[in-house]
């Protein structure tokens, strides 16, 4: 209303100083019902300007009362909106809280205000679900699968209900039929993945990855850590059938998994194991060291080390040389070089490997196995104080979990398939190896050497045990030997058992 009447204004004044420059205002006649009106040309354009402006307000004030209706009507629409939305906000802040029953209270009445109805229904979904009420949660979810944009999160809701109630064979249903949908979602994948894995259906779980790759559900680098993991689980199962064909699947799948996957232990340490036993042993060898160069661990030298087992501990060392030239800078070839050190038995090369491994003696990185070997590493040197030492410091430090893949014969990764399913996953999805048995605290290869249980007793003090004739025990021990802790090069000091007393024969009575 305002900028229509200053338009009329602007233009009201333009003309009439525009009359006024051109020096002659000129005259107005108006002749109307026998009427005649005479006025300046000026007056006459302010007057038709006022008139304009006045039937423009008096159409604008007609267009205003017509449209009440529609004002009103409209007012109360955006009313019931903002507290619709009001009432959605209030209703998801009480899920959020954990409330159901606030949160089913603002769903019953978000569904007489709101005309979202996707949005409503998942309220009262969620608000069932919050208030456990599997009834009213199993049909809410249910009524939401008739709406297209709310299917899956229908079936999502109903899977995880029956993951819920224990129902694993309806899970897997609604899983793959959320799967088949057009445009899929990663949570139907996953399920299906672990439903395969959990069952030991290694092959499905493959054919599985290749149909969500194209799909695009998952990355390339995904995919290619599934389909070496699995083979690897494949091959560990294979392996040990009896007839050839099976046994040669196995090898196959070890060495692609390998191949794909160098970084991936488990499946280096089966292609070697496989390979070896085919008599490829170049093969082999060229598997762990690229297992090696990509990810040391102390199961694949193990492996390499065992390769040949027929030369001097001096060839065994220079050829485990090559192993460490692949990874040099790693802390397992710091360790490595100790056990090579240890394998000739020169003091000097034992000494240097010590010193290198001057990083990993630090208290918060200490690990049982390095106190072993740094044991192991003092008997090399005939200390025996020190390695006493060390073994007492290793019951205080953590244990490796690199290690604990090993069980007590030294087998490496061999995993019960529920293991090898945990190993399958985690390794698809994040590229880093499980440790079911370190999880479990289970035993692994021996880490510490066998040492005698007490501190041998010197020489002058076992020859003047020897003199007294009697046997006197050391101030911290008790006098008894524990024969299964003492090492078999251990010997208990000779001395003498003290001499019988004379038994006094009484008198014989006459």
């Amino acid at each position: 209303m305002i900028r229509t009447f200053l338009i009329l204004l602007a233009i009201t004044v333009l003309v009439t100083l525009g009359i006024g420059a051109a020096g002659e205002p000129g005259t107005a006649s108006l002749i109307w019902m026998g009427y005649r009106v005479d006025t300046s040309a000026t007056a006459a354009i302010i007057l038709i300007g006022v008139l304009a402006f006045t039937a423009v307000c008096f159409w604008n004030l007609a267009l205003w009362l017509s449209r009440s209706p529609q004002r009103q009507a409209k007012a109360r629409a955006e009313a019931r909106r903002r507290q619709a939305d009001d009432t959605l906000s209030k209703g998801f802040m009480a899920i959020a809280a954990g409330d159901g029953a606030e949160a089913r209270r603002h769903a019953v009445k978000a569904i007489d205000l709101s005309d979202n109805i996707p949005l409503v229904r998942v309220l009262g979904a969620l608000a069932a679900e919050t208030a456990q009420d599997d009834v009213a949660t199993k049909a809410a979810y249910s009524a939401m699968l008739s709406v297209p944009e709310l299917k899956l999160a229908g079936l999502k809701g109903l899977m995880t209900l029956a993951q819920k109630q224990g129902d694993r064979i309806e899970a897997i249903r609604l899983a793959e039929e959320a799967y088949n949908q057009t445009k899929p979602a990663m949570w139907a994948f996953r399920t299906l993945f672990e439903a395969r894995l959990t069952a030991g259906e290694w092959a499905e779980a493959l054919d599985l990855i290749e149909g969500a790759l194209g799909r695009k559900l998952i990355s390339p680098i995904y995919a290619e850590r599934a389909r070496a993991s699995l083979m690897a689980a494949s091959a560990a199962r294979m392996e040990t059938a009896t007839d050839t064909a099976t046994r040669e699947q196995a090898l196959d799948y070890a060495v692609r998994a390998a191949k794909l996957q160098p970084q991936f232990a488990p499946a280096a340490i089966m292609a070697g194991r496989l390979l070896a036993a085919h008599n490829k042993l170049g093969r082999a060898e060229d598997v762990l060291e690229a297992a090696y160069a990509a990810q040391p661990h102390p199961a694949i030298w193990l492996a390499y080390r065992d390769l040949v087992n027929d030369e001097t501990p001096r060839d065994r060392a220079r050829r485990l040389q090559g192993l460490v030239d692949r990874n040099p800078g790693h802390r397992e070839s710091r360790l490595l070089n100790l056990e090579r050190a240890l394998m000739t038995h020169t003091k000097a090369d034992i000494r240097t490997a010590m010193t290198a491994l001057e990083p990993d003696l630090a208290e918060e990185v200490l690990t049982r196995r390095v106190c072993g070997l740094m044991a192991k590493a003092c008997l090399g040197l005939q200390d025996m104080d020190g390695a006493r030492n060390w073994v007492a410091k290793a019951s205080l430090v953590k244990a490796e979990p690199d290690w604990s893949d090993l069980d007590p014969e030294g087998k490496a990764f061999a995993y019960s398939p529920a293991d090898w399913a945990q190993l399958v996953l985690s390794y698809a999805e994040k590229g880093t190896l499980v440790h079911p048995r370190f999880d479990r605290d289970e035993r692994t290869l021996s880490e510490l050497p066998d040492l005698v249980s007490r501190y041998m007793p010197s020489m002058p003090f076992v020859k003047a045990a020897q003199k007294a004739a009697t046997f006197v025990p050391l101030p911290d021990d008790p006098g008894i030997y524990d024969d299964a802790l003492r090492g078999d090069d251990a010997e208990a000091p000779s001395v003498p058992p003290p001499k019988p007393r004379a038994k006094r024969v009484p008198a014989k009575t006459k």
